[in-house]
């Protein structure tokens, strides 16, 4: 009997349902009533005179036992320490439940409340250093001012992004096109974890054990979208993903910034096509702030600086130039000397003499592939 469920576990099933997209849902919400128990519990003909709701909709609601297994899928939420927040709950984001159609629920790891307006930065999966380099370098700025960093945990731009939030002590979301239990590239299993464990939190409106497919990334991407004030556009190819986020931002009323970079890569192509189609182009924070047109007032609470790593150790005794590029190496980022001329606008000439300097001072290492680090 669908009146043995509560109304969050009467949620968490209707979420759950196969064929039924979020729009049918509210739909069937403001018809049926607010309590989503009159839903499950609706005979075949009340459910099929709501548009958008067919025989095969009506019977898999029908059907709901067959298709979900709420007791399981808790006691699954319960052994990973996930909470499911649905639209009525004060801590679902709020900008989300203003887009055409927000998920009915959110899967959430980690208890952060969405308070802080998100920023979205976000980006190819194919990216240069030089790109991954901005992206930690814009996140760590915002987060530092207060903003939570919302992106997809994917390989690239979107870790460069949630990495540098964490780097300053601050907040990051991480929106998955799969289930919440799924870690995905596996690589970022500890950058998962850390999110959900403090740094921010873990969200997708999939069930537990779901699986990417075509539509899954895309779904993904508006929530990315939905739930944030604006969003950044670091690199991206004119097909890529972020692409799609952007459309979404767009047609959400959303900002929308691009990075603009080399004409003759393919990384840089979708942004400068966005900023032709009028996104801000994008050189500094101050760009994004000036377009928020944040008052003193209306800016989040900055966080306390976080000491870097690196930093805590740096000699006293370093000359302007190399305090500059040893700089660049807060977080941990490993850099080309390519992403280091952009960051410190030194010429090739004094970047080279300077990380010279810093090898024999054994603060940087240059590594394999050309790229330098600092020093453990």
């Amino acid at each position: 009997m669908s009146s043995d469920l509560t109304e969050r576990q009467a949620f968490l099933v209707l979420n759950a349902l196969p064929n039924i997209g979020p729009i049918t849902l509210h739909r069937l919400l403001e018809e049926l009533g607010a309590d989503p128990r009159n839903v499950l519990s609706a005979d075949p003909r009340r459910l099929e005179s709501v548009r958008g709701v067919g025989p095969v909709i009506s019977a898999s609601i029908g059907a709901w036992r067959e298709h979900v297994d709420f007791a399981k899928e808790e006691e699954r939420m319960a052994q990973g320490a996930i909470d499911f927040i649905t639209t009525r709950d004060a801590d679902y984001p709020r900008l989300l439940k203003e887009i055409n159609d927000p998920p009915i629920g959110l899967y959430r790891k980690g208890r952060y409340d969405f308070a802080q307006p998100n920023i979205a930065i976000i980006g190819s999966r194919r990216t240069t250093l030089y790109g991954q380099a901005m992206a930690k370098k814009f996140s760590a700025e915002l987060a530092r001012l207060g903003f939570c960093i919302t992106s997809g945990l994917a390989r690239g731009i979107d870790t460069a992004a949630h990495e540098g939030a964490l780097s300053v002590g601050g907040k990051t979301v991480a929106v998955l096109g799969t289930g919440i239990d799924i870690i995905y590239p596996p690589e970022n299993l500890d950058l998962y974890r850390r999110i959900g464990g403090g740094g921010g939190a873990i969200l997708s409106e999939f069930p537990i054990g779901r699986r990417a497919d075509r539509q899954s990334f895309a779904m993904r991407n508006r929530i990315v979208a939905g739930m944030s004030e604006a969003v950044v556009v670091i690199e991206s190819d004119v097909d890529g993903g972020a692409m799609i986020t952007a459309r979404f931002a767009g047609e959400q009323g959303r900002l929308i910034f691009a990075m603009p970079g080399r004409i003759d890569q393919n990384t840089s192509a979708g942004c400068h096509q966005l900023i032709r189609d009028g996104a801000t182009l994008l050189t500094s924070v101050d760009d994004i702030l000036n377009e928020l047109n944040y008052l003193d007032g209306m800016r989040p609470a900055a966080i306390a600086e976080k000491p870097a790593h690196v930093a805590a150790g740096r000699p006293a005794n370093l000359t302007e130039d190399e305090a500059k590029v040893f700089e660049c190496f807060r977080g941990g980022a490993i850099l080309a000397p390519d992403a280091l001329a952009g960051l410190t606008e030194l010429s090739a000439a004094q970047l080279s003499a300077t990380l010279m300097m810093l090898e024999l001072k054994r603060l940087v290492a240059k590594r394999a592939d050309g790229a330098f680090e600092a020093r453990g």
